[in-house]
């Protein structure tokens, strides 16, 4: 019997080493573990080669500049005051028209995905701006809302409602049915069944479209600013571009660049600790 038990125990230590080790690896592997650090090495050897190319002489000063040129104007433009207000200016834009669209974005998508009739009247409609070019209803949105800033965050809000409510919709519209029948057999209120179901159900697509949405903000920043502004990155840049100074642009790029990739990354981070009981591969 003391064998059986001694057998039985060392089973059970092996299964739970080999299971441990198991989950060991598949955090080494993950790419969600890897966040933000190892998403900066393929920056840091295009970074690197963009140095390399500028000191043998391969690239064009006056087309591109060096990367230490580019920092040295950055810190120009630091110090003068320029560069803080623009950012400052270029955060609060993306920030109105992103917190406009992601509300959009959501409360269309569960309307739309929750009723029949709100899908009949939302979806498309929505579908309809989709197949629009945003940036096609600039001259529109400026008749309608003047050429100050509220037609620049009225865009930005476009541009992000528009993935968060697509993805949002489809994960809604992927919920197994199964779910639907257990939770209409179990007697859920229609509260109860939005928050054990609904939104357990909608958050992965949701974070899709938020990824892309975030993006979005940035990249109609970098073509509104550029129009009737008196500040900002992109009206930095656009300055730049009459005077020919190719450095200021790419310090333009680059800030617009970060400001992605730290913003991409926050939401994956946040993504990954509330879809932790997802086991896929970047869980």
């Amino acid at each position: 019997m003391s064998a059986v038990t001694t057998t039985v125990s060392a089973t059970a230590v092996a299964g739970a080493e080999a299971e441990t080790h198991r989950v060991r690896r598949r955090r080494r592997l993950s790419p969600g573990r890897q966040l933000p650090a190892a998403r900066l090495i393929g920056p840091a050897v295009l970074v690197a080669v963009w140095a390399i190319a500028s000191a043998v002489g391969a690239l064009d000063p006056a087309a591109i500049p060096a990367p230490w040129t580019v920092v040295r104007t950055t810190g120009h433009l630091w110090t003068d005051g320029t560069l803080p207000t623009d950012v400052l200016t270029s955060l609060r834009r993306a920030g109105y028209g992103f917190a406009i669209g992601l509300t959009a974005g959501v409360v269309l998508a569960l309307v739309s995905g929750l009723s029949r009739v709100g899908e009949a009247l939302i979806d498309g409609t929505v579908q309809l701006n989709r197949a629009i070019p945003t940036l096609g209803l600039i001259p529109l949105f400026i008749l309608w809302l003047g050429i100050g800033e509220t037609f620049k965050i009225a865009i930005i809000a476009i541009v992000v409602y528009i993935p968060i409510y697509l993805n949002t919709h489809a994960a809604l519209s992927g919920i197994d049915s199964r779910f639907v029948e257990l939770a209409e057999v179990q007697g859920l209120s229609r509260l109860a069944f939005i928050r054990q179901v609904v939104i357990p159900g909608a958050l992965p697509g949701f974070f899709v479209g938020l990824r892309l949405g975030v993006t979005g903000s940035w990249l109609g920043l970098v073509v509104l600013e550029q129009i009737n502004a008196t500040s900002g990155l992109g009206y930095m840049m656009f300055q730049a571009q009459n005077y020919g100074q190719t450095d200021v642009i790419l310090v333009g790029l680059l800030i617009y660049g970060i400001f992605g990739l730290i913003s991409d990354s926050v939401v994956r981070i946040v993504e990954r600790r509330v879809l932790s009981w997802r086991r896929t591969l970047s869980s």
